[in-house]
């Protein structure tokens, strides 16, 4: 098992991947560094090679899937996740792999949004979807998480061997924040001095489809971990509809007597679906209650699984 795995995925980033690698090593001597090529078209894998990582493949495209075979291949006390554009500073690395090991946490952010993201970054609607997100899900969450797409990262083994990652793309760095908030994970926030990328290093990101993704991966996240709030607000603006329709007929009956049977048939039947959705939420809580009592003992596993392999190194 390693001490310390920094953990780099990579797709056409030749120009950047030697003074990656090359940092980190300087700044995490100790570490194993691990790039995982994603079907890069250029030579990004022989540069890193040469410049002493470990390179590894993933064929399945998209950094959620890098990153999943990332954490189930890999057994390290902790992990630095970095991409590999030279935009994150290897200097936060030891602050960052610190906290994981002698404070206990699961989860490091690296925060841009606190320091120089805003007069680094070229592009101004990433600066706008950052906040959004933020916004979203600090409110949602009732959190203070500084900047939750960030991919500069470090966790601990626990978190990565319990986290189940389930998106394909960029939607990841939201799915890792909301699974560790609706977990209890121990969180911190460091910050790092961001720098745009280079000249000629081109970003994989797609602002309005990706940002698109993103949103949607938040709320489809919201339904999932926190059913019953999500079913009670559905419930909500099916009984305001559902009165919508319903007063009027019922004032149209006493001043008129005239009964309008499709808006209490339209009314009855939005009734019927904000019981569904209660009901919904309550069953689905009871569920995700259960989710993470059986969380609570893979986290005691994977820590006696740590415990022993560390006693078998000695």
């Amino acid at each position: 098992m390693d001490k310390i795995a920094v953990l780099i995925p990579c797709y056409n980033e030749e120009k950047t991947i030697q003074k990656v690698v090359e940092d980190f090593k300087k700044e995490l001597p100790e570490a194993k560094i691990y790039v995982y090529d994603n079907n890069s078209k250029d030579k990004t894998a022989e540069i890193a090679k040469a410049a002493g990582a470990i390179v590894k493949r993933e064929t399945k495209q998209g950094k959620g899937n890098v990153i999943r075979t990332m954490f189930r291949e890999i057994d390290a006390e902790s992990y630095i996740m970095v991409d590999g554009d030279d935009t994150y500073p290897a200097e936060n690395a030891r602050e960052m792999i610190d906290c994981v090991l002698n404070e206990n946490v699961d989860m490091v952010i690296g925060d841009r949004l606190s320091s120089t993201y805003f007069t680094e970054n070229k592009r101004r609607f990433h600066g706008f979807g950052n906040v959004l997100t933020r916004v979203l899900i600090n409110t949602i969450y009732k959190s203070d998480i500084r900047d939750v797409m960030t991919g500069y990262r470090a966790f601990s083994y626990r978190f990565v061997k319990t986290f189940p990652v389930m998106s394909k793309g960029f939607e990841l760095e939201n799915e890792m924040t909301i699974h560790s908030l609706d977990k209890n994970l121990k969180i911190k926030n460091v910050i790092i001095e961001y720098r745009d990328r280079p000249e000629g290093s081109e970003s994989k990101l797609n602002t309005i489809s990706d940002g698109l993704k993103v949103i949607k991966t938040i709320f489809s996240l919201y339904k999932n971990y926190k059913p019953l709030s999500f079913f009670s607000i559905v419930a909500g603006i099916m009984a305001i509809l559902g009165l919508v329709f319903f007063v009027p007929a019922v004032v149209a009956l006493f001043q008129t007597g005239e009964v309008k049977v499709p808006s209490i048939i339209v009314s009855m039947l939005l009734f019927v679906c904000t019981l569904q959705s209660l009901f919904s939420g309550l069953i689905l809580d009871n569920i995700i209650k259960t989710s993470k009592q059986n969380f609570e003992m893979r986290l005691i596993d994977c820590e006696h699984r740590l415990k022993e392999e560390k006693h078998k190194e000695k």
